[in-house]
């Protein structure tokens, strides 16, 4: 059988200039990234502004296991299945971060016959929209500890700087260091850490800004310090926004590629969803809209992640709603819910499968509950009996969802005909869907945790620590108490413990730190022991990639 890599490498491409063509974009309208990839420009996007929306479809799914649900390689394969039914599509997915790449799981574009091409490129510098970010954020990072060497006119208190630095990489050992050691021209030596450039606060406002003075407004809301009179400090104290917006200048125009099967591909934007919103660019999403008569759209992580925040956050600005929710679930995932481990999880247990529904019931009631008609898509495997099928599809329709089997890794888009017309039955019904949030923004800022802890998590009640509260009270007491909230949380659990799976209850959700994303448009609120810098593991990925002497890949994924 072969590998992701090696289906990838045998695929015929089209010229991307084909490929824009059938969406209404010239050749005229691009910037090429070679003969693959091209980036759309603002301005050709600001033309079509006035076209009608087209059908929006988020697929998510249930929280993550080591059995793995494919859920972007779902999403790949149910808009080839859609174009094969002759219907006109587009993808908007995000961009993969280098430190999963070469930490936990390889690459990230898909599988099988149902990738995003061209493959390497996506998964390494792609078209350095990850490096663009990184370096605005250092930039913005090196003029706070500039201002402060050169005389610190904001009196800001070093002990109190909020803004860190980033890289596109794990790097545990980047947590907590020292910088400025030695004082002198070595500057003022204060404590530092490292966050992963996927969980920057700049990658979420490029995904959230709707054009480039919305980008250089948000970088110039960013809270960067506190002073020694307790006021906070923003980037455009500073007056950074403007360089810093500069280094996005072209990062902030989405990326065109192809699927396997050649449907247009929009990949753009990559913030994890278990510390950050999970969700591509809005600027992709609402310019697939405008291209294309159906977008499918991809968000990080579980229903409680991703899709929560996708709706919550950035629909909620945006003013977009979604007209269906596919949820990814296999088989497999659904035992390993229920306790069984991972070396046997091929073994035939229908008993187990419906035991561990009860996670996949959670999501789909959490979509349900925000006005959303459910499509559940099992990722099918080999293992999988009839028996184990008929009880998941028996307990999907149970639940209020629908059903239908997604073969598309090995088959591509024919093997997502039947999850796409279940797909387009919802789209062409004409039932508008309406928009249901758990909270309201002039709520307490507590209230909206206690909120999606309790209505989509569904735990008993919340526990936040007195310096999480400190915190809060200071965002509120600076009149940011109005915005949404951001929960950065495990992603293997509907709770703040990894090791609780299936549909966990009366456990408490522990709030022990919160930030002020005043940029992104929200209040960050940490749980658990969610980190923003992640660290390989004891034998990363990168230890099975390499190139050979003609240049080809190998062990990307």
């Amino acid at each position: 059988m072969l590998s992701d890599i090696e289906i990838a490498e045998q695929a015929v491409l089209d010229p991307i200039g084909e490929i824009a063509k059938k969406v209404g974009l010239s050749e005229d309208e691009l910037e090429f990234y070679g003969k693959y990839k091209a980036k759309i420009p603002l301005s050709a996007i600001k033309a079509r502004s006035g076209k009608k929306d087209g059908k929006l479809v988020l697929v998510t799914a249930m929280n993550p296991t080591p059995a793995g649900e494919g859920k972007t390689t779902v999403s790949i394969g149910l808009a080839q299945a859609i174009n094969k039914l002759g219907r006109n599509v587009m993808l908007a997915l995000r961009e993969p971060s280098l430190g999963p790449v070469f930490g936990i799981k390889g690459g990230a574009a898909g599988g099988g016959y149902s990738q995003v091409l061209p493959m390497e490129d996506i998964n390494l510098h792609f078209t350095g929209d990850l490096h663009a970010i990184t370096s605005a954020n250092n930039l913005l990072a090196a003029m706070i500890d500039n201002h402060i060497y050169q005389g610190n006119e904001l009196r800001i208190d070093k002990d109190r700087v909020l803004w860190k630095r980033c890289m596109d990489m794990n790097d545990r050992a980047l947590r907590s260091i020292k910088i400025g050691v030695g004082g002198g021209t070595n500057g003022v030596e204060r404590d530092e850490s490292f966050s992963i450039t996927a969980a920057s606060e700049v990658m979420a406002i490029l995904c959230l800004a709707s054009d480039q003075d919305d980008l250089k407004k948000r970088l110039g809301n960013i809270g960067i310090a506190y002073d020694e009179d307790g006021k906070l400090l923003k980037a455009s104290d500073l007056h950074a926004e403007g360089a810093m917006a500069t280094l996005l200048k072209d990062a902030i125009n989405p990326n065109l590629v192809q699927s396997i099967e050649h449907v247009p591909a929009l990949v753009h934007g990559g913030p994890f969803a278990n510390i950050s919103h999970g969700c591509n660019s809005l600027i992709a999403t609402k310019t697939s809209m405008k291209l294309a008569d159906i977008t499918i759209t991809e968000a990080g992580f579980g229903a409680d992640l991703g899709a929560f925040k996708f709706l919550d956050i950035k629909c909620r600005k945006a003013g977009i709603w979604p007209d269906a929710c596919v949820i990814v679930s296999t088989v497999r995932s659904l035992k390993y819910n229920a306790g069984i481990p991972k070396e046997e999880l091929t073994t035939p247990n229908v008993a187990k499968v419906a035991e561990g529904f009860s996670n996949l019931a959670k999501h789909i009631e959490n979509m349900k509950q925000m006005g959303l008609p459910v499509i559940v898509a099992s990722n099918k495997f080999p293992s999988d009996t009839p028996e184990e099928i008929a009880e998941l599809k028996r307990l999907c329709e149970e639940n209020g969802a629908s059903y239908a089997p997604a073969d598309i890794f090995a088959n591509g888009g024919e093997g997502g005909i039947e999850l796409a017309q279940k797909v387009l039955d919802v789209l062409d019904s004409g039932v508008a869907t309406t928009p249901s949030f758990v909270y309201d923004l002039n709520d307490p800022v507590e209230e909206k945790i206690r909120a999606v802890a309790t209505k989509i998590y569904g735990a008993s009640g919340v526990d936040i620590l007195p310096e999480a509260k400190d915190a809060i009270d200071g965002f509120v007491k600076a009149g940011y108490g109005n915005l949404p909230i951001c929960v950065a949380k495990t992603q293997y659990s509907l709770s703040d413990d990894p090791k609780l799976l299936g549909r966990p209850e009366g456990f408490t959700l522990t709030v022990r730190e919160a930030r002020l994303a005043a940029g992104a448009g929200y209040i960050v609120i940490l749980t658990g022991k969610i980190m923003t810098m992640p660290g390989l593991p004891k034998k990363p990925a990168a230890l099975n990639i390499d190139i050979d002497s003609d240049g080809t890949i190998h062990g990307l994924f």
